[in-house]
C-alpha cells in the first residue's frame, strides 16, 4: 500500500491466486489501475510495463485537453512496449492487461479506459460509474439483448473485447475530460473490487471513511470477506480546495506487480503455450479463480458470440416452458386427483326447495365451484321434522358411504312420517260449556 494526504493505492494478493497480476500509481497528477491477464508469467508483467509506462506522463499540464492526448499517447506507447517485450520474450505471448487511468489538470481531469476496470465518482453522497465495461456482455446489455441483472450471472460476462497487449497494434481507447470539485471522491478499481462488493457498499464505505488510506483499507478488506479470489486493487483520490497540499505532498507510488522488478525467468516454464485468438476469462464469484480472457473486436467473433447467446437463450427459454408445462400438468393431475376422492363421499342435507336430500361430494366450495352435487331427492321436508334432526339436517349429516346415506334418509322419512301422522290423528278435546244460570 502507498498513499499521501489526498490520495491512496493499496493492492492485494486475494486469498486464491498465487501472484499479484494487478497494478497501481498514485502520483502527483496521475492515478492509475492496471488489471493484467495472460497466466502466471504474463499478467504480471503486462500491468506493470504498462503501469510504469503510462506513470511517466505524471506532470503538470496547461489544459485538460493537453492532458487526455498525453495519457492516450502514453497508453499507446504501453501497448508497443508490451508487443515489443512479447517479441523478444515469446513465452509472454497472449499476455494483457485493463488500464484505468485520471490525470488532474486544475478542477478538471483527463479520463483513458480500456478494459473492465473501473473508475467511479462519489459526488454529494452518490457513486457514479464513469466508465463503461469493454465486455461482451456489456455489449448485450447495451444493445438491449440482456439486462443488467442477466449480465450479472451470464456464462461470457467475463470475456473482455477491448486491453493493451501485444494483439492490437492500435487499440481503441476511451477518452474523455470531465470537471471535478473540492470535496469529490474519485475511485480506480479493478474488478477484484467491483465483482465482488456491490456499489451500495462502496458508496457507504466512501461516504463514511474519512481518509483515502482507509477507506482503500476498507473496501479491500470487504473484498477479503468475500472471499476474495481475485487480485484487488484500489486507487481514490480525494479533491481538495487547496492545490498547494497536493503540490506539496510526497507521490504515493506503485503497488501491486508495479511495486516489485519485473521477472521473466522460468516464465516458459511455468506458463503453457497460448494459441491466439484467446479467450482470457476472469474470475467468477465464490469459484476458484480463472485466467481473464481476450478476444479482439473482430465481427465475426461477435456474430458468433451473439449467436451462441441466442441458442443459449432459445433453450432457457424451452426449458421453462418444459418446466411451466410440466408444473401446470402436475396441478391438474393433483386437482383431478382431489376432485375423485371427494366424490367418495357423501352427505345428507336440504336441498335448495328446502326437501332432504342425498349429496355426493364434500361440503366445501373453492371459490363458485362447488364440491358437492344431489345425489338424490326425497319428499321429505325439513320443516316437517323434528326439530333436532331438522337442525342436524341442515348442518348436514354425514355417512360413511352411500348405502349408509339411504339408510339416514329412510330414518328421517320415517321420522317426518310419524310427526306428520301423529298431528293428523291427536283429537282436538271439546270444550265443556259453562253452565247456565237458571233465574228461580
Amino acid at each position: 500500500m502507498s498513499s499521501s494526504p489526498l490520495s491512496a493505492a493499496v493492492s492485494h494478493v486475494g486469498k486464491v491466486r498465487s501472484n499479484n497480476q494487478d497494478s497501481g500509481y498514485a502520483g502527483r497528477q496521475l492515478f492509475v489501475v492496471a488489471d493484467g491477464m495472460g497466466g502466471h508469467a504474463g499478467g504480471d508483467v503486462a500491468s506493470a510495463i504498462a503501469t510504469k509506462r503510462i506513470a511517466e506522463a505524471d506532470g503538470e499540464y496547461a489544459a485538460a485537453e493537453d492532458a487526455e492526448v498525453a495519457l492516450q499517447s502514453a497508453m499507446i506507447a504501453a501497448n508497443s512496449l508490451l508487443a515489443e517485450t512479447v517479441f523478444e520474450h515469446s513465452e509472454l505471448t497472449g499476455m494483457g492487461t485493463t488500464v484505468s487511468g485520471i490525470l488532474r489538470v486544475g478542477d478538471q481531469i483527463a479520463l483513458a479506459h480500456i478494459g473492465d476496470s473501473r473508475i467511479y465518482l462519489f459526488r454529494d453522497g452518490e457513486l457514479t460509474q464513469v466508465t463503461a465495461d469493454h465486455t461482451f456482455v456489456q455489449r448485450l446489455v447495451d444493445s438491449g439483448r440482456i439486462t443488467p441483472e442477466e449480465a450479472a450471472v451470464h456464462p461470457r460476462r467475463s470475456v473482455l473485447m477491448r486491453v493493451l497487449g501485444d494483439v492490437d497494434a492500435a487499440p481503441e481507447i476511451d477518452t474523455k475530460i470531465l470537471d471535478t470539485r473540492p470535496g469529490d471522491r474519485w475511485l480506480l478499481c479493478s474488478d477484484g473490487l467491483s465483482s465482488y462488493v456491490s456499489e451500495d457498499k462502496i458508496g457507504a464505505i466512501l461516504a463514511a471513511v474519512g481518509t483515502p488510506q482507509g477507506a482503500a483499507d476498507r473496501m479491500v478488506k470487504e473484498s477479503l470477506d468475500h472471499g476474495a479470489p481475485d487480485n484487488v486493487t484500489v486507487v481514490i483520490v480525494d479533491i481538495g480546495a487547496d492545490d498547494e497540499q497536493r503540490n506539496g505532498a510526497t507521490p504515493a507510488g506503485f503497488v501491486g506487480s508495479a511495486a516489485v522488478p519485473l521477472a521473466f525467468d522460468g516464465a516458459e516454464n511455468e506458463r503453457r503455450p497460448i494459441r491466439l485468438p484467446t479467450l482470457l476469462l476472469h474470475p467468477l464469484k465464490s469459484t476458484p479463480p480463472e485466467d481473464t480472457h481476450f478476444e479482439p473486436e473482430r465481427e465475426e467473433f461477435l456474430e458468433q458470440l451473439i449467436e451462441e447467446d441466442r441458442r443459449r437463450a432459445s433453450r432457457r427459454r424451452i426449458t421453462w416452458l418444459v418446466v411451466v408445462a410440466i408444473v401446470i400438468a402436475s396441478i391438474v393431475a393433483v386437482g383431478a386427483l382431489a376432485y375423485q376422492w371427494t366424490q367418495t363421499h357423501y352427505f345428507v342435507g336440504v336441498d335448495d326447495d328446502g326437501t332432504v336430500a342425498i349429496f355426493q361430494g364434500v361440503q366445501q366450495n373453492i371459490g363458485p365451484i362447488s364440491l358437492s352435487s344431489v345425489e338424490q331427492s326425497s319428499a321429505v321436508r325439513a320443516d316437517e321434522l323434528p326439530a333436532f334432526e331438522r337442525r342436524q339436517v341442515e348442518a348436514t349429516i354425514n355417512a360413511d358411504d352411500l348405502r349408509d346415506a339411504h339408510d339416514i334418509l329412510d330414518r328421517l322419512s320415517r321420522l317426518a312420517e310419524s310427526t306428520s301422522g301423529e298431528s293428523s290423528t291427536d283429537p282436538t278435546p271439546t270444550p265443556t260449556p259453562a253452565p247456565t244460570a237458571v233465574t228461580p
